[in-house]
């Protein structure tokens, strides 16, 4: 994306630097289970600046007065968690690389969610990388302002919310059979919280407990990364472990589960900026477009991409039987513009906003990347290519 950086970096690539930066990487926990890709990807002023730009629009919306009335029904009513707090602590913010009738470069947003995602590792992939790399100095994969060390102290400040470390947990759905395991790892390195699995849960009045290296130790705060869409694929058993999730327990969440769905797709339509592509309900789409192959479908409540209709057809909207619950989409096109030694791949990039307890709005702190050359982004569209999987950006300063 910076073309002369791009020029550089390919120049001085070399498998055997790749190789022990894998090494070095995947030394520090275990075999990290997805691909980390060949390089960063470097990002100009203009394209983050429109990036923000598009993020702090949502978060306007969300800083209606009715915007809790507004995304009521993006709940669904089988999944709605108790003690819900004021706002989301933290939000994620995905944006292909695209290029405008103009020409140019341009972010879109693809998704959005009050969901957490590798925030820990993020840290030990830029640590690992400018070991084995060299990176501009005017470039950093920190947001806002920070640095290493204020970010880790707000991630801390974030997660704890004055609480020991013993006393919060990271709640997961088998932590340590899922693929972005590292995170979790890595999220008890910087701040001392364990992964514990909702079936190790233990309900005593209002209060949850878990062992903690044997003993029985009280749960204050969750590090929530459990998703429900996928709770509910669980074996029936585990789904009864996680029912004490939806009691009137006594814990504070980070999120609170109920904000993963209603700054999601559901919110798409409600905002209209540039790098936003027009969504509208598809109860609410009339006439249906002639043009329907610039448009994808999605349903609301699903996660990993699954349902999603790419090559949309009339019949697929007819065949629908819940329309309230799908959005049509104008399509975002991945434009194949990060050089690479064969085929030029595409990238997506994850911007991530936390939201201080004290702060009147929420701040970008740092940010993950995904490169493709598949027809869509994620592994199983990758395989056996190289200079693709996840990786981090480098923001012009």
């Amino acid at each position: 994306m910076v073309p002369e950086l791009r020029a550089q970096y390919n120049s001085s690539f070399t498998p055997e630097k790749y190789e022990a930066f894998l090494k070095d990487l995947n030394s520090q926990h275990g075999p990290i289970q997805f691909r980390s890709a060949e390089t960063p990807v470097f990002i100009p002023q203009y394209f983050s600046d429109q990036m923000i730009s598009a993020c702090e629009s949502i978060v306007d919306v969300i800083l209606q007065p009715d915007f809790k009335a507004l995304t009521q029904n993006a709940i669904p009513e089988n999944l709605q968690v108790l003690n819900e707090d004021d706002h989301p602590s933290c939000i994620t913010f995905d944006f292909g690389v695209c290029i405008n009738e103009r020409n140019e470069l341009e972010p879109q947003l693809i998704e959005m969610q009050a969901f957490p995602t590798l925030f820990a590792f993020e840290v030990l992939l830029d640590d690992i990388y400018h070991k084995h790399f060299d990176a501009p100095r005017n470039y950093s994969s920190y947001l806002g302002g920070l640095n290493r060390e204020t970010y880790l102290k707000l991630l801390k400040e974030l997660l704890l919310n004055g609480h020991h470390p013993e006393h919060v947990v990271l709640l997961e759905i088998f932590p340590h059979q899922q693929k972005t395991s590292i995170d979790f790892y890595c999220t008890e390195e910087y701040t001392g919280i364990k992964p514990v699995c909702v079936t190790e849960l233990i309900k005593k009045g209002k209060q949850l407990f878990y062992l903690n290296n044997g003993k029985e130790t009280l749960i204050n705060r969750i590090y929530n990364r459990v998703i429900f869409d996928e709770l509910l694929q669980q074996e029936d058993w585990v789904q009864e472990k996680a029912k004490v999730l939806f009691e009137d327990i006594e814990v504070e969440w980070m999120p609170h589960p109920n904000w993963f769905y209603r700054i999601s797709k559901y919110t798409l339509p409600l905002i209209q900026h540039p790098n936003i592509p027009p969504t509208q309900y598809l109860n609410k789409v009339a006439p249906i477009p002639e043009d329907l192959e610039n448009y994808v479908l999605k349903p609301l409540f699903s996660f990993a991409g699954q349902g999603v209709v790419i090559d949309v057809t009339r019949e697929d909207i007819q065949r629908i039987a819940d329309p309230q619950n799908w959005i049509l989409q104008k399509k975002v096109s991945y434009a194949p513009v990060i050089q690479t030694p064969d085929e030029p791949a595409k990238a997506e990039i994850r911007l991530f906003y936390f939201w201080p307890g004290n702060a009147e709005r929420p701040i970008p702190v740092n940010n993950l990347a995904r490169l493709s050359k598949g027809k869509m982004i994620g592994v199983r569209y990758n395989k056996d290519k190289t200079w693709t999987g996840g990786t981090f950006g480098l923001f012009e300063q």
